[in-house]
């Protein structure tokens, strides 16, 4: 239980080094809050996935534990705390040793080819993300970019830069088709994260307790009618299903929205980021506008009253209207669910949560580049054995939302929500029984 113990205080203190400087390359922040908690999570695998490669090349050169052959030629040394660079930072490893049988120690191959390159750099882990979503959805698939298709083909330098990668791919793969049907999901963010030329729809769940969860990955963006299908009738089928309301959280999407529609119904309460919103008014409008919007955008954001709040931006579209009629309508379109986590009750901290993600900071940064090559690699079930293992480990790692003490505020409020729908159906229901 102490060995768990620590093992878990070592990962929070990973975790908290996350923060650096992802969001100057990312376009929205609800994009960035899920890649944050996605790359938390491969980040984890990782480094689950590099103790067991190290234990197993020593069981190699050791043999099997408590086994005492008689030709062997080293010995277990017990292990040391040692350093390498994992994401582009510095993570502290307990490093196996291995000794020969006249005392000296012999350096582990894995060892030094993991302190060589980062095994996790940012064309590893586009690869990985990559190469689940288009296994999942093949069907939608562009062919691969050039740049990914080589490195594909090419030949690998570390032989485990590819049991790694593949690894940790493939338990990624696994993590992300399991039933959902357990969490007690009251809200489910989704968006678009560009890999390459891919564009990957991502959905994160949030609990009654304010806990994230990664709920899966698919190729396609938010403006693909079909992409959105696929999604929402995965989460579907994995449990996410139209048994309560749930808010979701979305960009501007039409497409999405009418998916969000078609499957969840009344039961889907939308809320659109109000970033997304923000950006796209003003990308009609000339510079020298710019501030002007924005600062009558966020201030009618911030306040508590969803009915003030939309006065003050129906006067906005009306100033707008004659010299900027394109601004005009896209501040009009769908300009009431901009507006609904804001109807809710909530706290102001919780309300922020879900209406814009800038809050929330679960970024790594400082990534360079590597190759991924992919043949065949040797002990890859023990590997995958080892870090499914520890995969519901890596959520441990994923910060709570800001405001999550508020959390039974909005599932009172999304259960208000369904005993409304359950008594117009039955309204409904009376009136056409007594026709």
């Amino acid at each position: 239980m102490q060995k768990s113990a620590k093992k878990t205080r070592v990962e929070e203190e990973v975790t908290a080094e996350d923060t650096v400087n992802v969001l100057a390359q990312l376009v929205l922040p609800l994009a960035e809050l899920l890649r944050g908690d996605l790359r938390e999570l491969v980040h984890t695998l990782g480094m689950q996935a590099i103790a067991t490669l190290l234990e197993q090349e020593r069981t190699e050169l050791c043999g099997p534990r408590y086994t005492h052959a008689k030709d062997r030629k080293a010995i277990r040394g017990g292990s040391t705390k040692s350093r390498l660079t994992m994401g582009g930072r510095t993570v502290e490893v307990r490093r196996p040793r291995v000794v020969s049988v006249d005392g000296q120690e012999i350096p582990l191959e894995t060892w030094e080819q993991l302190k060589a390159a980062d095994p996790l750099e940012e064309r590893a882990y586009e690869q990985m993300v990559v190469g689940v979503a288009t296994r999942r959805y093949a069907r939608s698939l562009e062919p691969l970019p050039e740049e990914i298709a080589e490195g594909e083909r090419s030949t690998s330098r570390s032989t485990v830069s590819r049991k790694f990668i593949r690894a940790a791919t493939k338990t990624l793969d696994e993590w992300l088709s399991r039933d959902l049907g357990e969490l007690d999901l009251v809200s489910v963010f989704i968006d678009g994260l560009h890999f390459a030329e891919h564009v990957i729809l991502v959905a994160l769940g949030v609990d009654s307790g304010g806990t994230k969860h990664v709920l899966g990955l698919w190729e396609g963006a938010t403006e693909n009618g079909a992409a959105c299908r696929a999604l929402l009738a995965d989460l579907e089928h994995r449990g996410v299903t139209a048994d309560r309301t749930r808010l979701f959280v979305i960009d501007g999407s039409k497409a999405l929205r009418s998916v969000i529609r078609d499957v969840y119904g009344k039961r889907a309460l939308v809320q659109r980021c109000q970033v997304h919103k923000v950006r796209n008014v003003t990308a009609h409008l000339p510079k020298e506008r710019h501030a002007h919007v924005k600062e009558v955008m966020r201030q009618a954001y911030k306040s508590r009253n969803p009915k003030t709040a939309k006065r003050q931006l129906e006067n906005l579209a009306r100033s707008l209207e004659d010299k900027h009629p394109g601004a005009a309508a896209s501040l009009r379109e769908r300009l009431d669910e901009t507006l609904t986590v804001m109807g809710l009750g909530l706290s102001r901290s919780l309300e922020r949560s879900f209406a814009t993600t800038n809050p929330i900071e679960n970024f790594n940064g400082g990534v360079r580049r590597i190759s991924r090559r992919v043949k065949r690699w040797r002990g890859g079930t023990m590997i995958l054995r080892w870090v499914a293992a520890a995969v519901g480990e890596a959520e441990k790692g994923f910060r709570r939302l800001k405001g999550y003490r508020d959390m039974p505020t909005l599932v009172a409020a999304l259960s208000k929500h369904d005993r409304k729908n359950r008594q117009s159906k039955s309204a409904v229901d009376v009136q056409e029984n007594a026709a």
